[in-house]
């Protein structure tokens, strides 16, 4: 619902030529209603010359196209590239602009508030990710400086200072760009913050030399992804080198940790690092997926001072020790959100998997078990376990052997859930061919009979349909859920492994000819 005031702000930003000619007369406190307004039309040229003449103490993204009592649609998931790309030329200009009728207040620029989403609605249908956001700033940064080096400017434009907290997405792509913009950040009006990192696809020399570039003291979030080879003696040298006082999540990359060839010394070092997290005190998110953990959940996570909000242990083969250590840790109570994917759960630890379901039912969001292995024998264990997460909002278990009657079954127990909004289900056992195995191989994971599914999908949409639940979504994305950051930089991580493979091919055959 729109009120009088938005109306009217749309009515005025309508007309680009006429909104720019008389920002001059507009009051300060009607800036962040036009802003929204001209986000929402997409109006791009009003955009930049409100940002440009901003005449507020903050620019917080995430605030000005929330939900407000003049338009309560959130706009923050529009990535749109117009927009944004003049949201940041407008900031350059706000620091050049010499004839503004505005005193320059900025202080601070938040743009952490935007939100990648997979499906976009601005006209443009052009979007702007992390990584282009990062790409284009540390540009305007750098060309900015070149200006004001070369250009004859008044003295107070070399008196701007504004912060810009924003979330840095670096790849070997971009890394020079932004290693510049950070290390001129002292003289630039423009002050990249980074609040949250992430890295892909960086040599462990650029990744340790650009994280201290950043001011780790104020990183709140770090992911360190795909291909950065980071293995647990590196993790113990960041960790050594770098405190992270704010660190609140942290993501580590594949096989970080490999127990199966633990050394005596390996174990020591697996203590302190659990020992340095430990001294996270806000630390409360934490991913190691694909690290091989047997038997060491323990040692790693009970240094930690601060109960987990969110864990992801997916494919670190567990065993049952460590299974029985997280259902009777501090953090049971305490877990919003939890990825046990990969773990043969009725089979290794079905008791002791429900007793930690049932200390955190009364804060669980997001319940992730793809490929453990649950039939339809166990669909009504399932159902008591979940019965107590009444603020449930995501359950995913692609990958399950189910079979298309398991699944109605489920989904009418799911119709209960009040909070569910997003549901991840696999394709039916009984959809593919007989002696299919599980877990299914990429090769083979679409090899069903495509007409049964869209079949069996129908009546699962109908359930939810009749029990009045079409705030819910239901799926079955084959190859995992959307990653935004890596659908943005999918082209340049495809190229790397190609290279990779390259090489590796030709070590192969180099060796193979000296053989000979």
């Amino acid at each position: 619902m729109k009120s009088l005031r938005f109306i009217s702000a749309e009515a005025f930003v309508s007309n680009a030529e006429f909104a720019r000619k008389s920002l001059g007369a507009v009051t300060h406190d009607l800036f962040p209603l036009l802003f929204k307004a001209s986000y929402l039309l997409e109006q791009g040229e009003v955009i930049h010359d409100l940002v440009e003449n901003w005449p507020l103490f903050d620019f917080n993204i995430g605030k000005l196209l929330g939900a407000t009592l003049d338009y309560e649609e959130d706009l923050s998931h529009r990535t749109c590239s117009v927009c944004l790309e003049s949201c940041l030329t407008g900031l350059r200009d706000y620091v050049l602009n010499q004839s503004s009728p505005y005193v320059k207040k900025l202080k601070v620029v938040d743009l952490m508030g935007i939100k990648d989403v997979e499906v976009q609605f601005c006209k443009c249908k052009k979007t702007m990710g992390r990584w282009a956001r990062t790409q284009l700033l540390s540009k305007l940064c750098s060309d900015l400086l070149v200006y004001l080096q070369q250009a004859q400017c008044s003295p107070g434009t070399f008196e701007v200072s504004i912060n810009v907290l924003i979330d840095l997405f670096v790849t070997e792509r971009n890394y020079e760009l932004v290693v510049q913009a950070l290390l001129k950040k002292c003289s630039c009006p423009l002050k990249i913050c980074c609040v949250a990192f992430r890295s892909d696809n960086l040599t462990l020399q650029k990744f340790f030399y650009i994280i201290k570039l950043t001011d780790p003291s104020l990183l709140r979030k770090l992911e360190i992804v795909h291909n950065v080879h980071l293995e647990m003696e590196h993790l113990e040298m960041l960790f050594n080198c770098i405190h992270f006082p704010l660190l609140m999540s942290l993501t580590l990359p594949a096989r970080t940790f490999d127990v199966r060839r633990f050394t005596a010394t390996d174990e020591q070092t697996l203590t302190k690092i659990g020992e340095k997290m430990g001294e996270m005190t806000q630390l409360t998110e934490l991913s190691m997926s694909f690290s091989i953990l047997t038997g060491r959940i323990q040692k790693l996570l009970s240094p930690l001072k601060t109960p987990l909000k969110m864990l992801d242990v997916s494919n670190c083969s567990l065993n049952h020790a460590d299974m029985a250590f997280l259902a009777n840790s501090f953090h049971a109570n305490h877990l919003e959100a939890l990825d046990l994917s990969g773990h043969d759960i009725p089979e290794l630890y079905p008791s002791t998997f429900f007793k930690l379901l049932s200390r955190c039912s009364s804060v669980l969001r997001s319940l992730t078990l793809e490929d453990c292995n649950i039939q339809d024998t166990h669909v009504n264990m399932l159902v008591l376990g979940l019965s107590p997460c009444q603020k449930l909002q995501e359950f995913k278990f692609i990958g399950n052997p189910l079979s298309s009657q398991a699944l109605k079954h489920l989904f009418t127990f799911l119709c209960e859930l009040p909070m569910l909004k997003n549901v991840e289900f696999p394709v039916p056992r009984d959809c593919y061919p007989i002696g299919i195995t599980y877990p299914i191989d990429d090769a083979s994971v679409c090899r069903f009979d495509h007409q049964k599914y869209e079949g069996v999908a129908e009546e699962l949409n109908l359930i939810l349909l009749q029990a009045n639940r079409d705030d819910v979504k239901a799926s079955t994305p084959l190859f995992g859920s959307y990653d935004a950051a890596v659908q943005e930089t999918n082209n340049e991580l495809g190229a790397y492994l190609i290279k990779s493979f390259k090489e590796t091919l030709e070590k192969f055959t180099s060796s193979f000819n000296k053989i000979n």
